[in-house]
């Protein structure tokens, strides 16, 4: 099941021309990352042997990780009890996930999990990250997004927007920066946080105008000299942090306020030569992950350059290189995503590496995706501001926008 016109696999043997050359200098980190393209060359090598006597070589293994989502959905091992103030997390990386691979889980299964988000919401108003816990802007953004992943009326139900509102009042600071929870770090995460929750229910109008009055300015605050954005001002650039920046910056309509273009240039710097992937930061090593945070920033960027009126013609980054780069060594053959090659799999890079196979597929069109290898791929397109299906976003805009008990919960601060 071809494409007639199919993106094309790089030549591996001419593309080991672009391997690291340290100058005979070696280094921690340039120790490293020829360590880490001799990883990649392995599975890239395995590939060339392979691709004619074995089908499977290019698929992705959409039955295998299913069935991985599916069961750490029901049931998740001993080694993630480190992430129990990061519950919300784990729900929204698989459910998402189970989105972009087609995937649906039971009716049961998905009120269970309303059932226990409901538990996770703090008197305060926000969710906590686990029952009982302290509010937090991050597992508020997961709960969030899994709710409107769910999409019943139940999960939208589950949103107390009224003590939500409160709740991001709350950790407001003074210049529109978010703190993470009260008294707690101010970060950009925060801020893209709060903005995300608020403009996916749907929060009127002039409840924004004074929830983020000062936000955009500070966000711009954290564009570094590089290009990208930092956690806070004066911080280093980084992957993450960046797409929380223009991210936020472009909900706000306010993207003016950074440097576009030299955002571009950074975010498009972050692409590796050799393995394709995307690293974080200057000087770092590919990581699975930032194929979404980079490769979604870099859409988002270019669309805000040529804006709302025009359709954006291609996508600056090379698509073809990061679905292979995902497809041939960042999938575990028992299911799951990988940061790297000799990593093992989990629900964050099985999320994010997925997420950024999407936004490759689909950043200039998703009536004519650009799909690399077989035609089944392809995966469900994902919302680059939100990271949620574009569906979910319009029906629980749809929702927060004409259910009257919820308009009446959007008070500010009181």
């Amino acid at each position: 099941m071809w494409s007639s016109d199919e993106l094309f696999f790089r030549n591996f043997a001419e593309l080991k021309n672009y391997q690291y050359d340290d100058e005979k200098v070696s280094t921690v980190t340039s120790r490293e990352q020829i360590k880490t393209e001799s990883l990649v060359e392995k599975c890239y090598d395995r590939f060339v042997q392979t691709q004619f006597v074995n089908p499977r070589a290019a698929q992705l293994n959409r039955m295998q990780h299913q069935q991985y989502l599916d069961l750490m959905l029901r049931k998740l091992p001993s080694n993630y009890e480190c992430l129990d103030s990061s519950r919300p997390w784990c729900i929204y990386w698989i459910l998402q996930s189970a989105q972009l691979l087609n995937f649906d889980f039971d009716d049961q299964t998905l009120d269970n999990v309303v059932q226990f988000l409901i538990k996770c919401r703090a008197p305060t108003g926000g969710f906590g990250g686990g029952p009982g816990q302290y509010a937090h802007l991050a597992p508020t953004y997961a709960a969030v997004n899994s709710l409107c992943i769910i999409g019943t009326q139940s999960a939208y139900q589950a949103i107390d927007r009224e003590s939500l509102v409160k709740f991001l009042f709350s950790v407001r600071d003074d210049d529109g920066s978010f703190r993470l929870h009260v008294d707690g770090e101010t970060d950009v995460r925060g801020a893209y946080c709060a903005i995300s929750c608020a403009k996916l229910t749907n929060v009127p109008e002039p409840v924004l105008s004074e929830l983020f009055t000062g936000t955009a300015d500070w966000i711009a605050s954290c564009q570094t000299y590089e290009g990208g954005f930092g956690g806070a001002p004066d911080l280093e650039a980084h992957g993450g942090y960046t797409f929380c920046g223009i991210a936020s910056l472009a909900l706000l309509n306010q993207a003016d306020k950074c440097n576009k273009k030299a955002l571009l240039q950074w975010t498009l710097r972050r692409q590796m030569i050799y393995e394709g992937g995307f690293q974080g930061r200057t000087n770092k090593l590919v990581d699975g992950c930032y194929s979404f945070w980079v490769g979604a920033t870099i859409p988002i960027t270019q669309a805000t350059l040529i804006g709302a009126e025009k359709s954006m013609e291609k996508t600056l980054f090379d698509v073809e290189a990061l679905q292979e780069y995902i497809l041939l060594c960042c999938q575990k053959a028992n299911g799951g995503l990988i940061d790297k090659p000799g990593k093992p799999q989990d629900l964050y890079h099985t999320c994010y590496t997925l997420s950024g196979v999407s936004i490759a597929q689909h950043s200039e069109s998703a009536m004519h995706p650009q799909v690399l290898g077989d035609l089944r791929n392809e995966l469900l397109p994902t919302h680059p501001l939100f990271n949620i299906p574009p569906k979910s976003v319009a029906a629980a805009l749809h929702y927060f926008s004409n259910n009257s008990n919820q308009d009446a919960g959007c008070s500010n601060r009181t």
